[in-house]
């Protein structure tokens, strides 16, 4: 059952405060994150995900409406912990070493997306549907932010522009990344080219701010 058209984000009815009713919520999701992996977004059910928690039917329903939020709250988990390595990256910078420190950073998530297969998972689940696309774009938004507030002092004259260039990074990022670890495609290779890509569009930045 696709969901129906909604205003806002797609986010669970409620969070648990309690210790062991966090531990359903995770047991839920880390459940399901197994399941889109195997069966995929389509076959997905709530039904499976509560019989793979071990957990009432009810349960799942008092947290998750269906399985179109669940994969959302998927997404955030990968857009937080992504973020909390974004903001350590961001600390190296304004550097000098820049190139070299965004390389080691997209090697970093890289390795992530070549070793979890339910990131990928989880970013094709999220392009499922309007709701789905539209809560997912409100997360690579918070990456877009910290990618803004990186990017200031390496484009000190963009000012105007930098929210559309960090929307770009990160949503380029994100597609290439996907693409890489597809059966076929060359990953290694793939991800240099997102290096040499992302790299250049910057330094074509710099080197115009420079000649201003």
């Amino acid at each position: 059952m696709v969901p129906s058209p909604v205003t806002g984000p797609l986010i669970p009815r409620k969070r648990p405060t309690q210790e062991r009713s966090r531990r359903k919520f995770d047991t839920m999701l880390t459940e399901a994150r197994s399941l889109l992996i195997e069966v995929g977004f389509e076959s997905l059910t709530c039904e499976e995900i509560a019989a793979r928690a071990e957990v009432p039917i009810g349960t799942l329903y008092q947290y998750f409406a269906n399985k179109y939020v669940i994969v959302c709250e998927l997404d955030r988990q990968d857009t937080v912990s992504v973020s909390n390595e974004l903001s350590e990256f961001a600390s190296a910078i304004p550097s000098l070493e820049w190139p070299n420190l965004l390389e080691k950073y997209l090697d970093h998530l890289a390795a992530l997306w070549h070793s979890d297969p339910s990131r990928r998972a989880v970013w094709l689940a999220v392009q499922s549907t309007p709701a789905t696309r539209a809560t997912a774009s409100l997360n690579e938004k918070i990456l877009a932010q910290q990618v803004e507030r990186l990017l200031a002092p390496l484009t000190p004259d963009q000012r105007t522009r930098r929210t559309m260039m960090s929307q770009v990074l990160v949503h380029t990022a994100y597609s290439l990344l996907s693409f890489s670890v597809q059966d076929g495609h060359d990953h290694e290779s793939t991800v240099t080219e997102l290096k040499r890509m992302l790299a250049g569009y910057l330094l074509l930045e710099e080197t115009t701010a420079a000649d201003d």
